[in-house]
């Protein structure tokens, strides 16, 4: 019923030694397996051992890419049922009781294409916990983790042509996407004690900017996995398809921008943020700083010296406002700032960032280009705060331009990213009519991702302009959110988009077949 895939890494020169543990693991289940096909890397060698049971099989694999090696081991395979163990960069140990619980899960879910579940990282000896989200439509992050073991139905591998060979680098996200589409993905969740298998590999930490780390091709692979999923379940969006004229391309207003800042608690990057507003080309500006930790927050009296009768007000820059709210929430604050605004055009800016002087100038300039741009999103330089107050570019980041915001297909490829890009300038109309940020109402944020529903649904309808010019500093330091993120926490937040995501597939599907 079940047979098991895995590797013999490079690094144990066939030595099967290496797998001992793994191999203990797979012939000591409650359950048999019916045979272990084990892939060897090239540079081993045939490997020397003494075969541990009859049903082994072993495969080398030359200069090729994963699917072909998993094909071959799928045409070697007579069991309904496969286990694939990727044991490529760490050790893997299966619990005893593994292929019980494959069985039960096969004879319970009738439409079976995958299942995955919660594991033990042991990392110097120390076990933690991973659980892992549920699986749903709107999980469509190519980074998104679902382990290393993975027990697939062998039927309906074959109902999706088995593993695609034109994909190199995104084989299983590219797998998942299209067993998703037919099949049932399930996942086996642990509350203590209830891993199903654990791996030894030392923990990474979590860099909001990994994503850029990732090769160009790695990227365009995953966009088109990404978008031929989108079209074959209904939900891709033609370049051009929906666009629509905005409404008050030719309305006049009293100014061409609103700077909206949300702070809590941060004083000492006033003078930085509000500076870099004071410094814009564009001079028909505003900008709104709604303090949202009440009227004793000290933000607030440092922002009081630029309004009129401070020690930094200065008539010649661009007009204060202070909007003081007693409720944390950066929705709310946003929504606050909005309401206020007398500008056209909403323009980002975090409270420890920073404009470039052009940003504005530029921003306005493309909406004015086009009568069907509903936002403009920027490119920013990464930059770092030390604790002597000193700003450093972090030149090891690049300009981070979000290329994935191609004209023809870049609110199709927002779906597999976690950034919309900064920063985000959006018709104050346009966000009135889109029903404003999100407020906490959503499912899992906690002031995250606020606007991120709100650019799904402009992009459905209207067009959106690129600036690639870096015109904003995004600024790390100590007391920063994306400086050290817990797991629960990015789990939370990957939760709260990925629910979006969700609601924009189900939009699209729906405004597709309209």
């Amino acid at each position: 019923m079940f047979s098991v895939v895995l590797h013999l890494p490079e690094t144990s020169d066939g030595n099967l030694g290496e797998i001992s543990r793994l191999m203990d693991s797979v012939l000591n289940q409650g359950l048999a397996v019916q045979g272990i096909v084990i892939l060897n890397h090239p540079k081993n060698g045939m490997p020397e051992f003494e075969m541990k049971s009859s049903k082994m099989t072993v495969i080398d694999y030359d200069n090729e890419n994963m699917a072909i090696a998993l094909n071959k081991c799928i045409d070697t395979i007579t069991s309904s049922h496969v286990i694939y163990i990727d044991n490529t960069e760490a050790d893997v140990e299966l619990k005893r009781s593994f292929l019980e619980v494959a069985d039960i899960i096969i004879h319970k879910y009738t439409n079976f294409g995958m299942l995955y579940s919660d594991y033990d990282l042991i990392e110097n000896g120390n076990k933690k916990e991973i659980r892992l989200l549920k699986h749903h439509h709107g999980r469509l992050r190519d980074n998104q983790d679902y382990g290393r073991v993975h027990l697939f139905s062998m039927e309906a591998l074959a109902g999706i042509g088995n593993f695609d060979e034109s994909v190199k680098y995104n084989l299983m996200y590219d797998t998942r996407l299209k067993l998703s589409e037919k099949y049932e993905i399930v996942h086996i969740a642990n509350k203590y004690s209830g891993s199903l298998y654990s791996v030894v590999a030392q923990g990474k930490k979590h860099n909001v900017f990994d994503y850029l780390l990732a090769g160009k091709d790695v990227q365009m692979e995953a966009e088109r996995i990404l978008t031929d999923h989108l079209k074959r379940i209904g939900a891709y969006l033609e370049p051009n398809f929906n666009h629509h004229k905005r409404p008050d391309f030719d309305k006049k207003y009293d100014l061409a921008a609103s700077v909206v800042i949300p702070v809590n608690n941060r004083p000492e990057f006033m003078e930085s943020a509000l500076t870099s507003v004071f410094n814009q080309t564009e001079k028909e500006i505003e900008v709104i700083v709604v303090v949202n930790g009440g009227i004793q927050d000290p933000t607030v009296k440092e922002v009081n010296k630029y309004l009129p009768g401070g020690i930094y007000f200065n008539e010649s820059n661009p007009p204060v406002r202070l909007v003081v709210s007693d409720i944390n929430n950066i929705g709310v604050s946003l929504n606050l700032g909005i309401k206020q605004a007398r500008g056209q055009y909403y323009i980002q800016l975090d409270s420890d960032d920073r404009l470039k002087p052009n940003a504005v100038e530029k921003a306005v300039a493309l909406f004015e280009s086009d009568p069907e741009i509903g936002i403009v999103i920027g490119s920013y330089e990464v930059w770092q705060k030390k604790d002597n107050g000193e700003f450093v570019r972090m030149e090891e980041i690049p300009v981070v331009t979000h290329d994935e915001w191609t004209d023809d297909n870049g609110r199709n490829n927002l779906f597999h990213i976690n950034g919309a890009g900064a920063p985000r300038c959006i018709p104050v109309s346009i966000i009135k009519e889109m029903g404003y940020f999100g407020i906490n109402d959503e499912p899992y944020a906690r002031n995250y991702g606020e606007d991120y529903d709100l650019v799904m649904k402009i992009s459905e309808i209207y067009k959106v302009g690129r600036i690639y010019d870096p015109i904003y500093e995004v600024v790390r330091h100590s007391g920063g959110t994306d400086h050290s993120i817990d797991q629960v926490t990015i789990d939370r937040n990957d939760e709260a988009k990925d629910y979006m995501r969700l609601l924009a597939i189900q939009r699209r599907i729906q405004l597709c077949h309209n």
